[in-house]
């Protein structure tokens, strides 16, 4: 869907919160900033659909995290997280992030992908392909599958623009 030159480009944005929350951790032991993530956001355009995926496990300080979220402009979405007998984990939202972004694709100008998760270069093509809007997909430089840069039309690293606190302190 592409903008008259004087409406401003239409936005959605999809954060995978496990897999921003894990990799920021294991790369740099901090957490993503969500705050002035937003900001940037804020110069793309119109910001009209901006998700969070998130696994819930029902405690407080998660609670209050996705209170945060929100307030920031999130619409959070929760799965519940759910142990198996063996004591594997389950709480994954790869499909339902491709479902709402490649939806949201015939609808914007742009979609921003927060993860480094290599299963979403075949999303990343395709709304490309399909819907010709750009894709940029923000992840962590040493933990984003190279095939999932190489999709997005641009990919931004995360790093310390865009991480809360100071590098050694966690």
């Amino acid at each position: 869907m592409a903008t008259s030159p004087g409406d401003a480009p239409r936005v959605a944005v999809f954060v995978d919160v496990q897999n921003v929350y894990y990799t920021t951790r294991q790369a740099y032991g901090r957490h993503f900033d969500y705050h002035a993530f937003w900001a940037r956001l804020a110069s793309f355009g119109v910001v009209v659909i901006a998700n969070a995926y998130a696994v819930d496990r029902g405690d407080a300080r998660q609670r209050q995290f996705q209170a945060i979220l929100r307030s920031i402009g999130f619409d959070v979405k929760l799965k519940p997280f759910i142990q198996r007998r063996d004591g594997s984990a389950k709480g994954d939202w790869d499909v339902g992030i491709a479902l709402d972004a490649i939806e949201a694709a015939a609808e914007v100008d742009r979609v921003v992908l927060v993860s480094g998760d290599g299963d979403f270069d075949l999303l990343v093509n395709r709304m490309r392909q399909r819907h010709g809007v750009q894709v940029d997909v923000y992840g962590v430089p040493a933990l984003t599958a190279d095939s999932l840069i190489q999709a997005a039309t641009t990919f931004v690293p995360i790093d310390e623009a865009l991480l809360l606190g100071k590098a050694g302190i966690r």
